[in-house]
Formats: structure tokens, sequence, C-alpha cells
């Protein structure tokens, strides 16, 4: 993906400023702030989400000298978020990074009582429980059009050959919503463009797992769908994803398309991942608290046309493809962020967008895609 700026946004979302003037603790020269990541569920190493985000820091900090740590909550909740996050300043880092929508109560509390402090939150939007976002100066919200992004693994998948296809999603939050949504409107894009007669995305094989950790019952449930013909499974679960890679693993000509960040090195049947620019939207975040050029207050969507989300397309990235190329790719990457395309982003959107190309909507799809 190419690298592009937070400043070209699809959306800027309704916001709160915070009061400011001559004593604007954000005017303090931030050239030797230091940079806190606290996790979610996960850790860093989870080859998903919160390891996209923590490498994106990695790399900056490095770069530029920055100093960096990482804090881990001791349990999933607003309270410990909170905790944790005011740990980090007590500590004297002051610009913390969340990932995830679990952190929008817990950036509401700190963003307003740490004026002087920067926040950029992936994934959400603070609020304080009503889900109206209510964001302050020093903090900035940043979201990606995950369907887009799952969009174009399904369309790379049945446009190579494919036909058999199943979703697993760790839970159904939104983004893994959207990334399933996505994918399954792409594969049905693809049957469209190849004249296919018949197409049918199976409801029993669109499934959340209940979880984003590895697990021989997650594995299991990979194999129940493979065994029942599928083909590719995109696993938008986080470090679930490897279960189903080992599930993979023990069939013949089974495969798996990742999430996230490029996870072609976690196993060899992994034949493409469904990209979100993590890492790049943090240090372009970051690059701009430093310069002094924040922008707080608002809410980013990026998605293709800021080339922020995609397929991998560096050395090798087709290799494991069997027809589906770099010029295949680049044909409906330039008309999806030029927008002579349009994705469903919800699951009642999908309906009408498949029913739109012809194709008979499977029963229970939509029910299933939503999580219930």
């Amino acid at each position: 993906m190419k690298k592009f700026w937070l400043f070209l946004v699809l959306f800027v979302a309704t916001f709160t400023l915070v009061a400011c003037g001559d004593d604007d603790p954000l005017d303090e020269d931030p050239t030797n702030f230091k940079i806190a990541m606290v996790t979610d569920v996960g850790d860093i190493d989870d080859k998903s989400f919160n390891q996209g985000t923590w490498e994106g820091i990695e790399a900056y900090g490095d770069a530029n000298d920055k100093e960096y740590a990482y804090f881990r909550p001791s349990s999933v909740s607003t309270a410990d978020y909170i905790e944790t996050i005011d740990l980090a300043i007590a500590e004297g880092y002051r610009i913390i990074v969340t990932p995830g929508f679990l952190f929008e109560e817990a950036i509401h509390d700190v963003q307003f009582r740490h004026p002087g402090v920067y926040f950029i939150l992936i994934d959400g939007a603070p609020h304080s429980g009503d889900f109206t976002p209510d964001i302050a100066s020093n903090t900035l919200s940043i979201f990606f059009n995950e369907h887009e992004s799952g969009w174009l693994a399904g369309y790379a998948a049945v446009m190579d050959g494919y036909e058999s296809l199943g979703y697993l999603g760790g839970m159904a939050v939104p983004a893994v919503v959207r990334f399933g949504v996505g994918f399954v409107a792409g594969a049905y894009y693809a049957a469209y463009e190849l004249e296919l007669d018949t197409f049918d995305f199976e409801t029993r094989n669109y499934a959340y797992l209940g979880g984003f950790s590895p697990s021989d019952e997650h594995k299991n449930t990979a194999l129940a769908m493979y065994n029942r013909g599928v083909e590719v499974i995109h696993a938008a679960a986080g470090g679930a994803g490897n279960s189903v890679m080992l599930a993979a693993e023990e069939l013949d000509d089974k495969w798996v398309i990742g999430v996230d960040i490029d996870q072609r090195d976690e196993s060899t049947r992994v034949i493409t991942s469904a990209l979100k620019g993590l890492g790049i939207a943090v240090q372009t975040a970051l690059d701009d608290i430093y310069e002094q050029e924040f922008e707080g207050g608002r809410s980013l969507t990026l998605g293709a046309s800021e080339d922020a989300v995609g397929i991998p397309t560096g050395t090798n990235a087709f290799d494991r493809m069997n027809t589906f190329d770099i010029d295949d790719y680049d044909r409906i990457y330039n008309m999806l962020g030029g927008k002579v395309l349009n994705v469903p982003k919800t699951p009642q959107e999908l309906v009408r967008y498949i029913d739109a190309l012809g194709y008979s909507v499977t029963t229970g799809l939509e029910a299933k895609a939503q999580g219930s």
C-alpha cells in the first residue's frame, strides 16, 4: 500500500473541542514526549491488530529516537483500561495509543482529565456510554473501511478460482462485522464479473468464534468447515486465526486469508491478507504531534481512497495465487479507490447488494453476518 496522509479523509465526525487559548497545554514542545501503547484483549504479538499497531510505534520510535513502551491491562474492563492509562501517564508518557473500540469510554474519561496528553484511538471514538462521539482537542480517532479490505480479499479469492468460501470472525464487533460483509460482497462481485450462473456463500460457512485467542475448539470449527468443502477461510480473528491456519495445514489444498497485517509468514497456507494501514496511520499521527501539526477533536475514516486498506502487493505477494496477479489487483483497486465501485458496509446492505447483482441471498446470511 502507498503512503497516505491523515488529512485526506472520507469522513470527519461530529466533534467536541476543549476550549483553549495561549495557555493550551498542547502548545508545549512535544519533542521529548514518550509514547505508550495500551493493549486491549490481546498482546503485542497477537499477529494481528495489536501487533500491527505496535510495530508502527516501534518502527517510528527507533527511526526517530523516541522512547516508547506498552502497557497491558489486568483485565478487559473500562476501569482497568483507565487505571492502566493513568499509570502510563504517571510514568511520564505523554502520547497514548489505544487500539480498539473497547477503549472508547476509557478515552472519554482520561482525555478531559489529562489535557496535556495526546491520545490516538484506533477503531473507536470516545463517548460516555451513549455512543455519541465526544472528542477532545487532544484526541484523534481513526477508523478504517474494513469492508473495502474484505471486499478485495473476497474478490481476489473467487477471481483466483475458489468458489467455496468461509468466514470466521473472532467476535461480532463492528470492525470484524465489516470485514465479513465486505468479504462476501467481493466474492459475489467476482462471480458477477466471471458471469457465473450460480454462486452461493452458505450461511453455515459464516461464523464467529466467540474470542480472539487460539484454541483447539477454534481449530475444530475450521476443520469442520474445510471438511464440508470450503476451500478458503478468511479468518478475521486475531490470534485465533492461527488455529484456522493449523487446520488448513492438516488437510490438502485448504487455504487461509489473514487479517490486519500480512500474515503469510505465519503459515504456508495463507494466500493473502485483508490489510489495514495500522502502522502507517499511527506513524502519521505521531509525525503530526512531534511537528506540532496535530489536529485533534475529530474522527477520521480511512479506506481505499487513502490507500489505507488492501491486500499485500510486495515481493512474492501473489506467488500463492493461481492466476490472480498485481495487474488484476491494480485494476480493481483503482476502481474501488476512485469510488467507481461501492461496497456494502452492513449486513442489511449486503443483502441488497447480492440481490442487485442477480444472485439469490442465502437464507439467514444477514442474521449470521450481524452475529445473531
